[in-house]
C-alpha cells in the first residue's frame, strides 16, 4: 500500500513489527520528547463502515506512548503496558492524515504514565492513556 509522501519531518518508522507490518507504511517523527507516528489512513486501515478501525488507533497509540517514555527515560525498546485506556472522540476516515501524538508523560524507574492524542487531518478523534513497567533490557545469552 502506498499513499502520498508524509508531512515534513516524517521518516518510515525505526520500529518494525508483526503486528504493524499489514499497516505499512507507518511514519514517525522522532523529537527530544517523545515519538510521533502518522500514517496514511488506507482501505486496510478501516472497519466494514468505512472509519479507521478502534483497534489500530489503540495499537499505534500504545506503541507511539510506550516509544515516548523509552526516549524520556534513555532506554532502548520499550516498556511494556500494564493498562491502556482509550476514548473515541471522533471518527478517522480513509484518505486522512492520521498522527498519535504523546503530549503527557512522568516516567519512574518502575512506572511510567503517558498521554497521547489521536489526531485525523489535524482533529482529534481519540484520547489515550497508559501505565507503562519499566523493564530493563537483558542481555543476549549464549
Amino acid at each position: 500500500m502506498s499513499g502520498p509522501a508524509p508531512p515534513p519531518g516524517f521518516e518510515p518508522h525505526f520500529r518494525k513489527s508483526p503486528l504493524t507490518d499489514p499497516w505499512e507504511p507507518l511514519y514517525s517523527r522522532p523529537t527530544d520528547a517523545a515519538v510521533i507516528i502518522g500514517l496514511w489512513a488506507g482501505a486496510a486501515h478501516v472497519n466494514a463502515r468505512g472509519f479507521v478501525h478502534g483497534g489500530l488507533i489503540a495499537a499505534l497509540a500504545d506503541n507511539a506512548m510506550g516509544l515516548s517514555c523509552a526516549v524520556r527515560l534513555g532506554i532502548e525498546g520499550g516498556p511494556v503496558t500494564v493498562n491502556l485506556n482509550l476514548d473515541y472522540l471522533g471518527t478517522a476516515q480513509q484518505g486522512q492524515w492520521l498522527t498519535v501524538e504523546t503530549e503527557y508523560m512522568k516516567t519512574g524507574g518502575t512506572l511510567s504514565f503517558a498521554q497521547a492524542f489521536v489526531r485525523a487531518g489535524g482533529t482529534e478523534c481519540a484520547r489515550a492513556n497508559a501505565t507503562f513497567r519499566v523493564v530493563a533490557k537483558r542481555p543476549a545469552t549464549v
